[in-house]
């Protein structure tokens, strides 16, 4: 890859806006871009898996006046909406909108290319940037890794996409998937943040021999790190999070208030300090959260808490 075709250091992750645990009113969701883009953000990453489609059709339309060469749009594929009984929700999925539409795991080149068309619509844009191949451990992987990787590929040799990737918490897919040499981004969710580290053994070392960039997100662990202090009921992994978590993030907090600075300023850049990570995308839902979040990313870190860290 050409230096030309890196990824923007810092972008919008659109989950909230497929109303993920909750509904984001169209407001919330409006001011959340806005602020994206005054902010100077200019890369948004959505998928078919987000509100069932919820997620594109708003992110779509909330930049579809805006000059589509100024920006990079990332979806996913590997699951196909088909028509759902639309007799109530998705909340069993964590998403709060109507079953009107289900999912099916489709990581055939016929399905690949089927949803790529289907994003497209859902969009209302004429392209997508980066296509990921979402998940693949929670589905067919094997054929993720076998047809839909090779998919993606063509489809990138047909000026279709501009970045083949694959987004996934599981580092040992991940590795996989690089060590094909058809990937040009991972999405690694988890694995390397300030809390745990686990990518670093394999993935990201074959990420650097491959050439292939990182896109961290999930920077705060599902949350246990996104706040200057953190409370006993605080998640990690969308649950409760365990006794040695909690222990270890208080750890953390109290490394950043002796520093002068807080926990989320130093998780939200911890992990840009890897050489193969070269952005953070993160999921906020509203503008304040966007403006706050860039406040974060720009704060300096005293090198003493790096140092402390050995980061």
């Amino acid at each position: 890859m050409t230096p030309a075709a890196r990824l923007p250091e810092l972008g919008f992750g659109a989950a909230q806006l497929g109303n993920i645990f909750r509904v984001t009113t169209d407001e919330e969701a409006r001011g959340a871009v806005d602020a994206a883009w005054e902010g100077g953000l200019r890369m948004f990453d959505t998928a078919p898996h987000y509100g069932v489609g919820t997620s594109e059709r708003r992110l779509g339309a909330l930049l579809r006046d805006r000059p589509r060469d100024e920006y990079v749009l990332s979806t996913k594929v590997g699951r196909l909406l088909v028509p759902g009984p639309g007799t109530g929700d998705d909340m069993a999925h964590e998403f709060a909108v109507p079953d009107d539409l289900v999912r099916r795991w489709d990581m055939s080149e016929k399905g690949v290319r089927a949803s790529h068309e289907q994003s497209l619509e859902r969009l209302g844009l004429d392209r997508v940037d980066v296509l990921y191949l979402h998940d693949p451990e929670e589905g067919p992987v094997d054929q993720g890794i076998e047809e839909a990787l090779p998919a993606l590929a063509a489809m990138r040799e047909e000026g279709l996409i501009s970045h083949v990737g694959v987004g996934s918490k599981d580092a040992d897919v991940l590795t996989r998937a690089v060590r094909t040499g058809l990937l040009d981004v991972v999405m690694l969710s988890g694995r390397y943040t300030l809390l745990e580290q686990p990518a670093a053994a394999e993935l990201l070392p074959a990420c650097l021999e491959h050439d292939v960039q990182v896109v961290a997100v999930s920077v705060f662990n599902s949350g246990i790190l996104s706040r200057p202090e953190v409370p006993q009921d605080s998640h990690y992994e969308y649950g409760q999070a365990p006794t040695e978590m909690l222990e270890r993030a208080r750890e953390l907090a109290a490394l950043a208030a002796r520093h002068g600075v807080e926990l989320p300023d130093v998780a939200l850049q911890f992990p840009r300090r890897h050489p193969a990570i070269g952005s953070v995308v993160l999921g906020m839902r509203t503008g304040a959260q966007v403006r706050q979040n860039l406040e974060r990313f720009h704060r300096e870190i005293p090198a003493a808490l790096w140092e402390e860290l050995g980061a």
